[in-house]
């Protein structure tokens, strides 16, 4: 029998916000999940507010996407708090004077990666030389955990070599690594000790803040909701450590990538270019690397969104070298087998983030397995027949105003027709000047078990807050918090908006 969420005691209807940890203000430039993120839970707490969902909480490239990560299990460096490893002794205060932009309302990610970079380095150092024997025995805990030593293993060799590589993608390694000759691994674990055990150490850094964070949240009373991409990024530890798993050539490199066909966000579709999953494979192993994965990310969350859930079903794949996403086609996904390997147990609820071009074969499977859709308001008034209509979103759904994906709710209006506008002022009233309240309303309001709203449309804000712009390469994820913005006075706002439609 498989497990299903509604099998669960029903929850009550509840509000949250989405922001993710590095969009938040903080002196380093980037916002982490230290002293930073515990801020961000007291404003929702003052809120009403009893889920804040993040994005993917992987290491991020350079251009700082939470879904290209070179781990589909780590943890990401670069939302460490610097604080707390000064608080612990292993670096200067001194050391957090030189943080890149601070006050600044963009993330320069290329140069807080540089700063961060050294500064976990000056922490390895500090540790190794002042550690108590508790946090010794802690780390060393932590690495022979066999919940992590698996992946662990895996991303600390990958970092280390892709490091001695000068950064390059592990398909132009020497051959020996790119195939996993055994003699070559043990040769690298060898010389590359040190470096491996700088990654452990990070990763143990990260784990231990974030945790701490969790429990600061549920002391609070405030529900953290994970992010889980359906893709991993071709230049990462898992694919180079499971090869078998994707649609790969004999070098390494993809056959198929993934997109998506032609939708809302680009008439060409998106070309993603992940490897594609061999499911066939997958399934004689027992779906293994995909359990690890789900009960990993399980286990940092009161709530897992399932990204692409529609892929699950059915995925669009794309040749590789191929210019757009527009010739692809539909392959089969792993269906319900998937789940239903995983077995019964207390699993926290699931969301499928059922977006985009959705059929039935997709539907049937959300409805299989019992999880709840997502509903987003911005969608529902040029189609108001498409499900995301406020008057039409259902019970079992986490329904938004606008996702990281779209524009800001004052965004999206300005950039509507003028007939599609008045569409929207006869919907939700009043004459556009507060339409990001009333569209807030409007979601607070509806049937929906979960409403969630961007930070950005708390703060009633314009295009130039956008975070991400699909199909577009540069420029997304870079969009911060000013210190002073999550006012007391915006927290009563939205209390009682939230204490209005019950969700306190």
């Amino acid at each position: 029998m498989i497990y299903r969420v509604t099998d669960r005691v029903k929850r009550r209807r509840a509000a949250g916000i989405l922001v993710h940890p590095g969009s938040l203000w903080g002196p380093h430039g980037i916002g982490d999940v230290g002293p930073v993120g515990a801020a961000l839970l007291d404003w929702t707490c003052e809120a009403g507010l009893r889920v804040w969902q993040v994005l993917p909480l992987g290491p991020t490239p350079v251009d700082g996407s939470p879904y290209s990560s070179p781990s589909a299990f780590a943890g990401n460096p670069w939302l460490i708090s610097p604080r707390e490893l000064e608080l612990a002794g292993w670096i200067p205060a001194a050391a957090l004077d030189s943080a890149p932009g601070g006050d600044s309302a963009r993330i320069d990610f290329g140069a807080v990666i540089e700063w961060k970079s050294r500064l976990l380095r000056r922490a390895w150092d500090g540790f190794r030389r002042n550690a108590t024997e508790a946090q010794r025995d802690a780390l060393s805990g932590f690495v022979s955990d066999r919940r992590h030593a698996a992946w662990l293993e895996d991303w600390a060799l990958f970092a280390a070599l892709k490091a001695r590589h000068g950064g390059q993608a592990w398909t132009a390694w020497p051959d020996d690594l790119r195939r996993r000759s055994p003699d070559a691994l043990s040769r690298a674990r060898r010389e590359l000790g040190d470096e491996m055990a700088f990654h452990r150490f990070v990763q143990w850094l990260f784990e231990c803040q974030w945790t701490r964070l969790r429990e600061e949240a549920g002391a609070r009373g405030i529900e953290l909701f994970g992010d889980l991409p359906f893709y991993v990024a071709g230049d990462s530890a898992d694919v180079w450590a499971h090869p078998d798993l994707f649609r790969l050539g004999d070098d390494g490199s993809p056959d198929k990538i993934a997109g998506v066909p032609p939708d809302y966000f680009s008439e060409d579709g998106q070309l993603w270019g992940n490897p594609v999953f061999d499911w066939d494979r997958s399934r004689e192993t027992g779906h293994a690397w995909w359990h690890a994965r789900l009960r990993h990310n399980l286990g940092r969350f009161d709530r897992l969104r399932l990204d692409h859930f529609r892929g699950y079903s059915a995925f669009w794949q794309v040749d590789a070298g191929a210019e757009t996403a527009a010739g692809g086609s539909w392959q089969p996904g792993p269906g319900h087998e998937l789940f239903e390997s995983l077995g019964e147990g207390s699993l926290p609820p699931l969301v499928a983030e059922d977006l985009g071009v959705i059929s039935d074969d997709v539907v049937a499977l959300r409805e299989r397995i019992g999880l709840p859709g997502t509903r987003v308001l911005q969608f529902g008034f040029d189609d108001p027949g498409g499900g995301h209509h406020p008057s039409s979103v259902p019970e079992n759904a986490v329904a938004y105003t606008g996702t990281h994906d779209n524009d800001t709710t004052r965004g999206w209006f300005s950039s509507l027709t003028p007939e599609l506008r008045e569409r929207v002022l006869h919907e939700l009233g009043g004459d556009g000047s507060d339409v990001t309240w009333r569209m807030i309303e409007s979601c607070l309001g509806c049937s929906a078990e979960l409403a969630v709203v961007p930070a950005q449309d708390f703060l009633d804000l314009g295009s130039e807050a956008r975070l991400n712009r699909p199909g577009v390469a540069q420029g997304n994820w870079a969009w911060r918090l000013d210190d002073g913005m999550l006012t007391l006075k915006l927290a009563s706002r939205v209390r009682r908006l939230v204490e209005a439609s019950g969700r306190v």
